[in-house]
């Protein structure tokens, strides 16, 4: 399942931006959006989402349980 982005808790502090290895994550209307269809978990690239692990924010980048987890290439 991709990561989503709260938009209600998000403080457009862009933290999570650059991080993205997928170009996934972008801002929208003031907040920051991640898009689905390029989120990978940030699998192959770290150990946790990135866009997870430097949020100043507590819970604002949570699973997206709405999408199929995303797997990997063989």
């Amino acid at each position: 399942m991709p990561i989503k982005i709260i938009a209600s808790q998000c403080t457009s502090s862009s933290a999570c931006e650059p991080l993205c290895p997928n170009v996934a994550t972008s801002e929208k209307a003031e907040n920051f959006a991640i898009e689905p269809k390029k989120c990978s978990e940030c699998i192959v690239y770290f150990d946790e989402p990135q866009c997870v692990a430097v949020c100043p924010v507590e819970n604002t980048s949570v699973i997206d349980t709405s999408v199929p987890r995303y797997q990997a290439p063989a």
